[in-house]
This record gives structure tokens, sequence and C-alpha cells, in this order.
């Protein structure tokens, strides 16, 4: 009887935790209006956010394009960003 007892202890526990956690999951997750104004606020549907994020990614590929044409190591470079035209010394 005593292993029967504690089976259903021990299921009676599993089935309160996954309760509590399903509800508290329900609490947490946003609601459709709040999912919309998320994917407002996210830098791709933003233009000033998307245009720097595009100039820096041309720059990245810039770079590696260089790197890789050239057998110096521009890692240990001192002076690495004196090709940005953007950056004031």
């Amino acid at each position: 009887m005593s292993t029967v007892t504690k089976a259903l202890q021990v299921a009676s526990l599993l089935g309160v935790g996954a309760t509590v956690g399903s509800v508290l999951f329900a609490l947490v997750t946003p609601g459709e209006l709040q999912k919309k104004g998320m994917l407002k606020e996210m830098p791709e549907q933003n233009p000033p956010l998307k245009d720097e994020a595009s100039w820096r990614q041309q720059l990245v590929m810039e770079t590696l394009q260089k790197a890789a044409a050239t057998q110096e190591d521009v890692a240990w470079r001192k002076r690495w960003w004196a090709s940005n035209p953007r950056r004031s010394e």
C-alpha cells in the first residue's frame, strides 16, 4: 500500500507543478496587441536603424574582402579603423 500511496503523491505533485507552470506561462505570454507593438519596435522595422545596420554590414563585408585579398594580418594592424570615412579622430 505504501508504494501506491507514494506513487499517488508523486503523481499529484507532478500534476500540481504542471498546472502551476501552465498558469504562469499563460500569465507571462504577451497578448496579440502586445506582440504587434513589439514587432513595430524591432530594429528591422525602424528605417534609420535599418540603414545603420545595412551600412555596418557593408563595412564588415568590405573589410573581410580586403582582408581576404591581402597577405597582411589585418587583425594586428595598429590603425585598422583608418579606412573608415565616418570616424573622426
